[in-house]
């Protein structure tokens, strides 16, 4: 089972090829297409509300101590404050270099586009945002689709299941089997994915076109390459200085996940793999649990460095350039508007529109410059989103000692390959003595 899902990710690879052929040789064909690529995410969106809940639930639960969950996520928040910061810093430098937009020109068309983004962006203020983590019912935060709703559902439920003490222990382990059921409900979801990719790269090149690519060049370009040294160099080097992990192993291990947000241009569609297969790493259940998601939340690397570019970009472009305590004020506007929207496809479009608006007005119709490109540019956003939360949670796994680096050290040269056909890893191929990721078994595991 595990030989064949290799043939699956090939397949993935060559419907991305033959979509960005239709696409250019058959562009209103491409674009009817979309329903294919928009299907696919909409299956995996399905999945990620029970997901979270499970993971998170039975990271708390198993757990003895409330503070050690306390502990994981204030490291983690921490963790991604500081590194959104730096990332901030870094695109506002390479930003205000390379001076990109100069030269260009605002079409009604690209006016109309950027109208149409800020009115999405300005929908929802700090308060509805707020208010909007609190669900109605506690089984829509797993039907809604909000992250942070199952989030906040799942952390009530896993410390609650902690207070039960013994009594918890049959609950939690049926949760545990709702899991393994959840997780092999995705692993059939993923066949699916040659189909997704193929409309979903189609639509995106067969309404876009070369021209767009050709004009808009240079702030992709500077885009792409900012976002690889960021990961290359910040947190490759931040992750070998804590963990003693080389960044390209891990990206490597996670290659099949990367390939899946490149064709969808959407992190949330690898959430649940990345909790999977950080807890194969040698994470444990509560860090992996607790970090993951609050990144897909919070975790602004990507689209920090995006709004930094896309801002500067558009201020050069209408002519309106900004100075730096505005540059900085807006784009902490911005950051703070886009939390919890880290993995959903075109929020970052939305966000600077929406930060644009309330801040510099005149300044709005520039976004529809970047409409024609985002999609691509959200894809570089996604990855880099991506990788952030993985090295995070190695990081935080370390740093709390939920860490096994001898077994990531087996992961990682191919001696101990994750299992593509259940996504978990099952406990009788461990030692009785030891849990599925080489941990002491713990009193609430199944039978």
């Amino acid at each position: 089972m595990r030989d064949r899902t290799r043939y699956l990710y090939l397949a993935v690879i060559v419907a991305v090829l033959l979509g960005i052929l239709v696409g250019f040789v058959w562009p209103d064909v491409g674009k009817e297409l979309k329903p294919l690529g928009t299907g696919f995410v909409a299956l995996i969106q399905m999945v990620i509300g029970p997901i979270i809940f499970c993971t998170i639930v039975l990271g708390i639960g198993s757990v003895r101590q409330a503070a050690q969950v306390g502990k994981v996520g204030g490291l983690a928040l921490g963790y991604f404050i500081v590194m959104s910061t730096v990332a901030l810093v870094i695109g506002l430098a390479v930003g205000n270099v390379i001076d990109p937009g100069s030269g260009l020109q605002i079409t009604d068309t690209a006016r109309q586009a950027a109208e149409a983004e800020a009115a999405k962006g300005a929908e929802a203020s700090t308060v509805d945002f707020l208010l909007g983590v609190i669900p109605k019912t506690v089984v829509s935060a797993l039907t809604d689709g909000s992250v942070l709703q199952a989030l906040l559902v799942a952390l009530l439920t896993g410390f609650a299941l902690q207070a039960m003490g013994p009594k918890g222990a049959p609950i939690l382990r049926g949760i545990e089997h709702f899991q393994r059921l959840v997780f092999r409900v995705l692993a059939m979801i993923m066949w699916a994915a040659p189909v997704g990719a193929f409309g979903a790269i189609a639509a995106v090149v067969g309404a876009t076109g070369i021209e767009a690519l050709k004009s808009l060049a240079i702030i992709m370009i500077a885009f792409y390459v900012t976002c690889v040294l960021f990961v290359g160099v910040v947190l490759g080097a931040l992750l070998w200085a804590v963990a003693r992990i080389n960044l390209w192993s891990l990206l490597s291990y996670l290659g099949r996940e990367f390939l899946l947000i490149l064709s969808t241009s959407s992190s949330e569609t690898a959430l649940p793999r990345l909790i999977a297969k950080m807890e194969h790493l040698g994470v444990s259940k509560t860090v992996a649990g607790i970090t993951v998601p609050t990144g897909y939340s919070f975790n602004l690397d990507g689209t920090a460095i995006y709004l930094t570019m896309a801002t500067l970009f558009i201020a050069s472009a209408t002519g309106s350039p900004l100075e730096f305590g505005e540059q900085v004020a807006l784009l902490l506007f911005m950051m703070i508007a886009s939390k919890g929207a880290a993995g959903v496809t075109g929020a970052g479009l939305a966000t600077l529109a929406g930060g644009l608006q309330a801040h510099r007005p005149e300044l709005v119709d520039g976004v529809g410059l970047i409409v024609g490109i985002d999609r691509f540019m959200s894809e570089a956003r996604a990855l880099t989103n991506f990788a952030g939360n993985a090295v995070a949670t190695v990081l935080v796994g370390t740093w709390t000692g939920e860490f096994d680096r001898e077994r990531a050290g087996r992961v990682l040269a191919g001696q101990a390959p994750f299992d593509e056909a259940t996504l978990l890893d099952d406990p009788g191929d461990t030692p009785a003595s030891e849990g599925p990721r080489g941990e002491p078994e713990k009193e609430m595991s199944p039978a």
